[in-house]
C-alpha cells in the first residue's frame, strides 16, 4: 500500500492489488455501517452513533478528481506519504508540502468554491 509502484500499477490498470485492498475496505465499511444501524450499536461511552445525510455537491466531483490526479501523478495519497518519507524517499517531501499548501489554499478559498 505504501509503494508508489503499486499505486502506479493501479492507475495503469495493470494490477488488481490496490483495487482489491480498496474494494475490501469499502465492503467491510458498508457491512459494518449496516450492522451499526440495524442493531443500534452504541459507542464505548454509550453514546448513540448518528449517521447524518449530507447533500451532494458538484464540488465533491471536482475535489475528488483533483485528489485522484494528485494521487496518480505522485504515486501516493496522504497517508503513505509519511511512510515513504520515513523510508528515505525524500522527494515525497515535495508532495507532502504540496498537499499541505493545497489544504491551506482550500481554507482560504472555501467560501468562493462550489459546495
Amino acid at each position: 500500500m505504501v509503494s508508489w509502484f503499486r499505486i502506479q500499477e493501479m492507475f495503469r490498470l495493470s494490477s488488481f492489488h490496490m483495487y482489491g485492498v480498496i474494494g475490501t475496505a469499502v465492503v467491510v465499511a458498508t457491512i459494518s455501517t449496516l450492522i451499526i444501524k440495524k442493531f443500534k450499536i452504541k459507542t464505548l461511552q454509550g453514546e448513540e452513533v448518528v449517521f447524518s445525510e449530507r447533500p451532494f455537491h458538484k464540488g465533491n466531483i471536482i475535489g475528488g478528481l483533483m485528489f485522484g490526479f494528485g494521487w496518480a501523478l505522485t504515486g501516493a495519497c496522504p497517508g503513505p506519504m509519511y511512510g515513504l518519507i520515513g523510508s528515505g524517499f525524500f522527494v515525497f517531501i515535495v508532495a507532502l508540502a504540496s498537499a499541505i499548501l493545497g489544504t491551506y489554499a482550500y481554507g482560504i478559498l472555501k467560501d468562493k468554491l462550489p459546495h
